[in-house]
């Protein structure tokens, strides 16, 4: 356990030592995966300094047995890998809300979950950044009460 904490210290440590590269002021798309059960996210993300940002990301389900849907926000921290790469990190939550339509099991609940984020992403000249991340959430409710990874390739306009 020492060796660890020891560890994420030192690679925290020298991210904050990295020169910091500017990231774009917005962006928008969509994150495409697994969201649990959900499927694709629309995504924003707002800089909040060079190498700070919000991400926003929005998914909802209509199925014949139930709607569901999911807002989840995250506090990233970004960092240079190369001129167009970056890796982030970052942590947050949301609210999930998921409505049973079938009549044996009409189940409905609105529940917090807590998440966490790491990734990498790349640029291009033009504007667009393509991502992949994973993302733990830890629910608190009736159906999300479990620890759910989800991965994720991300498609975003950048402005």
């Amino acid at each position: 356990m020492k060796k660890l904490f020891l560890l994420s210290l030192t690679i925290f440590g020298f991210s904050f030592l990295a020169s910091a590269q500017e990231i774009s002021p917005n962006a928008i798309g969509l994150r495409l995966g697994d969201s649990d059960g959900l499927g694709a996210e629309i995504s924003y993300q707002h800089a909040l300094g060079d190498n700070n940002r919000l991400e926003l990301d929005f998914g909802w389900r209509d199925g014949n047995n139930y709607n569901a849907f999911k807002l989840t926000g995250l506090y990233q921290w970004v960092f240079p890998l190369d001129d167009a790469f970056n890796w982030y990190v970052g942590a947050g939550g949301g609210i999930a809300s998921f409505d049973g339509k079938n009549a044996l099991n009409g189940d409905s609940e609105t529940a917090l979950f807590a998440a966490g984020d790491i990734g990498i992403e790349y640029s291009f000249d033009i504007p667009l950044q393509l991502s992949l991340d994973f993302r733990p959430e830890l629910g608190f409710g009736k159906f999300t009460d479990d620890l759910d990874f989800d991965i994720a390739f991300g498609i975003r306009y950048q402005f």
